[in-house]
């Protein structure tokens, strides 16, 4: 086998959210995929965006400091009809972004999924 194949990496994928940010951390060896966790950020309960924020940064870097990821991917905001959601979600990814840039290289960013299209 060669190293490529026995190479190991850990990936930290987000997807963001107002209320509710999703999380999933995979550990990929070779071409096989094994999920160590995953989970959602519960940010209801928080009333004002700083407030969200604050604790969108606590728990990313909970998860960046237990997992040590080595890329990561953040799903694009879908906005949908909603320019406050639009507004809101602006300044989360950027500081996802922010924090990994000093443990790791540069995160990559994708389209929402296609059924999240297909809901308007």
């Amino acid at each position: 086998m060669t190293d490529k194949q026995n190479s190991e990496k850990i990936i930290l994928g987000i997807d963001p959210g107002t209320n509710l940010m999703g999380y999933g951390v995979l550990r990929v060896t070779g071409n096989k995929a094994v999920m160590e966790t995953m989970g959602i950020i519960d940010l209801r309960k928080y009333t004002g965006p700083y407030l969200k924020l604050g604790r969108i940064f606590e728990r990313v870097t909970g998860i960046i400091e237990s997992y040590l990821p080595d890329e990561m991917a953040i799903e694009a905001p879908f906005f949908g009809k909603n320019v406050q959601s639009m507004l809101k979600l602006a300044t989360s990814p950027s500081q996802n972004m922010r924090r990994s840039k000093s443990k790791w290289p540069s995160p990559e960013t994708g389209r929402p999924a296609k059924n999240k299209w297909q809901a308007c």
